[in-house]
């Protein structure tokens, strides 16, 4: 895919679905992922199982 290593990305809709995906597939490239969503817990969850580059 790409090389997104330092890039940043903000994914709304990260809390489920098409968005978590996306978060998961740039997260996967090694870009810095900003995460926006209506349900927080979600949001949690998903910014303490992709660790590192989240914010």
């Amino acid at each position: 895919m790409f090389e997104l290593t330092g890039r940043k990305a903000l994914v709304t809709g990260a809390s489920g679905g098409i968005g978590e995906a996306i978060a998961r597939v740039l997260h996967s490239q090694g870009a810095i992922v900003g995460l926006h969503g209506t349900r927080v817990e979600k949001l949690e969850a998903l910014a303490g199982e992709l660790g590192d580059r989240v914010k």
